[in-house]
């Protein structure tokens, strides 16, 4: 077989291989909880990275309108129902209502659900209005939405996820998609103790911490999970992570009633494998696919044959789960908890919520 071209995607023997030894894994019903959707003609006004965050995902996508979502789905997990929990990427400029209004359009318009792009500056009413007023089932927001002069390693969760938001968020039942702060990313003291103040003093939130809590390498952990075993309700999700420890130890801590699958879509389109130098997670791609990478401590080409075995980011993320999932002999029912069930669990209960306001 050869290559396959699709509209967004190329299809190569070394990607449907890998996929046969992922596809009886997989449930045949799966939730993504992370997955993002934008249109370009939002961001053509204002496409200036903030210098305090990586770019390189840019290099993945232009725009990931839901059509293109629902496409790579098709593509890559062809024998799958996927369901998405969307929303939009990170604003720039003064975009938010614009990408907001999009991903409102989109969930009324496929039924996925979706969250709402929060601003920290918005009142505990204004975010209560916005949320009800879309259908948007939570929030998800990001450091960036704090003026640039502040540096990364000063910023708090509490900073863009203040405490009057997330008192509105435990009022509802809603969902809160959690990107932490600071280089020290799971470890930081800091983040770790307004993880365990979240858990503690909001016992309805439902709160989602994404990518493990960034823990891409294995020296990103320290003694988090031994910490973070204290916790009730905190979930997290394994998107854009490839770490097998990482995940053999989130088992560990949590188990399996509070990982959810999430893809972070459409990065994981990306043709890579991930490794490991000195503490700094690298994304080894081939040569010239993703522009010039050169300046970029996370990128790395390969050429040749190391490049041809290169399959997609997605791939590369459930492969490293399920090993993880395999050393703690973990059955096909657990596997269909993180996969689909717990977050089934956890829209139902904000869209139960939703409901409620006009019963």
């Amino acid at each position: 077989m050869g290559k396959r071209l699709t509209r967004l995607i190329e299809i190569r023997q070394n990607d449907v291989e890998c996929y046969q030894q992922l596809s009886e894994f997989l449930p045949e019903k799966i939730f993504d909880v992370h997955a993002h959707i934008w249109r370009l003609s939002d961001y053509q006004k204002s496409m200036n990275p903030d210098s305090r965050f990586v770019s390189w995902p840019s290099r993945v996508a232009s725009e990931n309108p839901v059509e293109h979502l629902i496409e790579t789905y098709k593509v890559l997990l062809p024998d799958k129902n996927v369901i998405p929990l969307m929303f939009p990427n990170i604003p720039s400029g003064n975009n938010l209502d614009n990408i907001n209004d999009y991903a409102e359009i989109c969930s009324k318009k496929t039924g996925y659900p979706s969250l709402i792009f929060s601003s920290p500056y918005w009142s505990a009413e204004d975010l209560e209005r916005r949320v009800q007023k879309g259908g948007f089932l939570g929030a998800k927001s990001y450091m960036s939405m704090l003026p640039e002069n502040i540096p990364a390693n000063s910023i708090r969760i509490f900073d863009y996820f203040p405490r009057h938001q997330l008192e509105i968020h435990d009022k509802h039942g809603w969902i809160v998609m959690l990107h932490i702060p600071k280089d020290g990313r799971l470890k930081d003291p800091e983040n770790l103790k307004d993880l365990l103040e979240i858990d503690e003093r909001y016992q309805n939130i439902q709160l989602i911490v994404a990518h493990v809590g960034r823990a891409y390498c294995d020296e990103d952990a320290g003694n988090a999970f031994e910490i973070l075993k204290k916790t009730k309700r905190i979930m997290f999700d394994i998107s854009a992570n490839t770490n097998e420890n990482i995940f053999f130890r989130l088992i560990d801590c949590v188990g399996p009633d509070r990982i959810l699958f999430g893809s972070d879509m459409p990065i994981t389109r990306m043709r890579m494998k991930r490794i490991t130098k000195n503490a700094v997670y690298v994304n080894l791609v081939p040569a010239g696919l993703y522009g010039d990478v050169s300046g970029d401590k996370h990128m790395q080409e390969v050429k040749g044959k190391d490049a041809e075995k290169l399959t997609f980011f997605l791939y590369e993320e459930i492969f490293a789960f399920k090993r993880a999932c395999e050393r703690h002999s973990l059955g096909k029912n657990e596997i269909k908890k993180i996969f689909c069930d717990n977050a089934e669990r956890i829209i139902k209960k904000a869209r139960n919520k939703q409901k409620e306001r006009y019963d």
